[in-house]
């Protein structure tokens, strides 16, 4: 299937990461050109490098998104190498494992400036671009803790899920201007990042971690965790041409794990 989505541009953030890389890779497949953001500015080069050395077009740029003062040079210098951002991938870190009782009030703040305020400060940025266009995507992943709370998570699940709510109201403002606004979830997608939970709990738990993982495996209805391409390649179609009737949605890409409807 040709996804049309040849000569569009892209930001992706978090794109030195496993889940942000991914994306990034499978939107180079298909012709985007990618801007590669990720505070470790190294990282966004190594996944950049490897976008450009299998034939596609990519720009590392480092990035801290939570530093809202740097958005509009960083849109300037994308502008200037491939064109405004048709496509933007929002995915922030997470923070560490906590119960949602206890915290200070200057971690649920500094939390919520990297998660969610950065976010809606760098999609207000680029909206002006689409809606003079009459095209663009706006994707945003977050977590299965936005549907089933993830336990010892609560910062992520409680602001994780702010963004849901933000992006369900923007996809009604922006659908006649031909943008859409969607949520991708992960499930236990086999990333740094799912490798550092499973190290935890285990170490929380005094078990080994390859119970831990072997645990969380037995729970997934297909019996693995999700190969971050699988991820890149869903946020891919939501991206193209051929989604744009899929707005203000949440789309889980999680092998079947989280069992509500």
């Amino acid at each position: 299937m040709d996804m049309q989505l040849n000569g569009k541009t892209a930001l992706v953030f978090g794109a030195g990461g496993g889940l942000g890389g991914a994306i990034a890779r499978s939107l180079a497949l298909e012709g985007v050109r990618v801007a590669v953001a990720d505070i470790d500015e190294a990282a966004a080069a190594k996944t950049a490098e490897g976008i450009v050395s299998a034939g596609g077009k990519a720009l590392a740029i480092g990035w801290d998104i939570a530093d809202l003062s740097v958005i509009e040079a960083r849109l300037a210098v994308i502008a200037d190498t491939f064109g405004a951002v048709d496509i933007l991938v929002n995915n922030t870190g997470g923070p560490p494992p906590t119960p949602a009782s206890g915290q200070s009030a200057e971690t649920w703040s500094k939390y919520f400036d990297m998660m969610v305020r950065s976010v809606i400060a760098v999609t207000d940025a680029v909206l002006p671009g689409m809606k003079a266009s009459g095209w663009g995507r706006v994707i945003t992943s977050t977590s299965s803790g936005v549907v089933a709370p993830i336990p010892n998570l609560g910062i992520s699940n409680s602001l994780r899920l702010a963004l849901v709510g933000w992006s369900k109201t923007l996809a009604r403002e922006i659908g006649r201007d031909g943008i859409t606004a969607n949520i991708v979830l992960p499930g236990r997608i086999a990333t740094g990042r799912i490798t550092f939970l499973d190290e935890q709990k285990a170490k929380r738990e005094n078990r080994p971690v390859e119970e831990v993982t072997a645990e969380s495996t037995a729970a997934i209805p297909v019996g693995r965790y999700g190969r971050p391409e699988e991820y890149g390649d869903t946020v891919a179609f939501l991206a193209s041409p051929r989604a744009s009737y899929i707005t203000g949605s949440v789309i889980r890409i999680d092998g079947g794990l989280i069992q509500s409807i």
